[in-house]
């Protein structure tokens, strides 16, 4: 099928829902993707910080096929061996008392499951976020979601539950978690807000204040999680642990899952019934985040993704020197941020041209969020275009 059949189908039949760039890819290997014609591109973009063994990672192709073979759904009326040993992997890389999972489907489910806990382990039913935050589009995740444009038009939410202080403020935070908060959900590394960093104090100070109150602190982790920013979870960066922690994206390496992660004593909150759904761990999803945490450990991938994306902020920040078009490099890991504000458009349409994938978010954020397995020579073809676009 070429590309202009492709159009008219998506034109016919689809929601015209996604601002899609006029591109459609065919497979993809390692770190690259292929288009209809064949053309190839370094895709920095990982299907948004999901596919961190790339594309075609031999592990999950053999996990894929092997439980597909086997068994791909069975209902939770059941045991689901493969959810044990899915959550079994997940609990090996978590601290404690971090340790107990429920599987779902996506971030957004993942975060509408911890907001549920929280308001039914607490008896609470206010719920604090931050300004410029993302959780997800569905209506309560969207509800603690800081950012007016993905909420225009879907009015009045669940906004009655839900306080907003600025991202990073610590006088506000002090004020704003009270007795009648049942939790305060924040994001380690603000994504979609522009890979805006929280400030170790912010976290102290909020793990502080949900002991001190009795309130639940929520730590997203959909994007920043399973290895993206040098360590399997953000919050490690941060000198804190939270009481539940969301996760999904990066788990399923380009397989759908999301996931609660608590613990056993918050978990026990949900009795039969209480919460659930269809697919929700279903043993082909369970199967692959299983392999995916599995080969994250023996290729030592969060390691790399520290030591590398280390090394690769500097070289992008030595770029940026002597140059008016990008004001900050930021970001943790293999999860970086070029600020360059009107530039940044124009840089993903100049890098799409040359072969290189990127994205942008916040309006004016360059964001890279390649494979963990990225090779060293992709990362000098993506300079090698960047300093051709500063020099133009």
């Amino acid at each position: 099928m070429d590309m202009e059949k492709v159009r008219d189908l998506d034109h016919q039949f689809l929601f015209q829902n996604y601002g899609r760039q006029d591109i459609c890819f065919d497979r993809g290997e390692k770190e690259f993707l292929y288009d209809l014609d064949g053309n190839r591109y370094i895709d920095l973009v990982a299907g948004i910080a999901v596919n961190v063994l790339g594309y075609s990672h031999p592990a999950i192709v053999s996990t894929v096929c092997e439980q597909a073979r086997r068994l791909m759904h069975v209902s939770n009326l059941y045991l689901v061996r493969e959810q044990a040993e899915a959550a079994e992997a997940l609990a090996s890389v978590s601290p404690p008392p971090l340790g107990v999972s429920m599987f779902c489907n996506s971030g957004a489910e993942a975060n509408e499951a911890a907001l549920k806990l929280a308001v039914k382990a607490t008896g609470r039913a206010r719920i604090l976020s931050t300004r410029n935050s993302f959780h997800g589009r569905t209506m309560i995740p969207l509800s603690a979601t800081g950012q007016p444009k993905y909420q225009s038009g879907f009015e009045p939410l669940v906004s009655k539950a839900f306080d907003f202080i600025d991202f990073n403020n610590v006088e506000q935070l002090k004020s704003a978690i009270t007795r009648d908060t049942a939790a305060f959900i924040c994001e380690p590394i603000q994504g979609e807000g522009g890979i805006i960093a929280a400030k170790e104090e912010f976290f102290r100070t909020a793990r502080d204040l949900c002991d001190e109150r009795g309130s639940l602190f929520i730590v997203d982790e959909v994007q920043t999680g399973i290895g993206r920013t040098g360590k399997w979870f953000g919050f490690q960066h941060l000198g804190v642990v939270p009481d539940i922690v969301t996760l999904a994206k990066a788990l399923g390496g380009g397989f759908p899952i999301g996931a609660c992660l608590t613990s056993r004593d918050i978990a026990a909150t949900f009795k039969p019934g209480a919460h659930g759904t269809t697919f929700g761990g279903n043993p082909l999803a369970c199967a692959v985040a299983r392999t995916v945490i599995e080969t994250i450990k023996a290729e030592g991938l969060v390691e790399r993704s520290a030591s590398l994306g280390e090394r690769w902020s500097q070289q992008l920040r030595a770029l940026a020197v002597g140059s008016d078009l990008i004001n900050e490099v930021r970001g943790k890991g293999l999860m970086i941020g070029l600020e360059m504000g009107e530039e940044a458009k124009r840089f993903q349409e100049r890098a799409l041209g040359e072969g290189v994938l990127v994205n942008v978010t916040g309006g004016r954020i360059v964001r890279m969020v390649p494979p963990l397995i990225v090779s060293d020579t992709s990362i000098s073809r993506t300079n090698d275009v960047l300093k051709a676009f500063l020099d133009r």
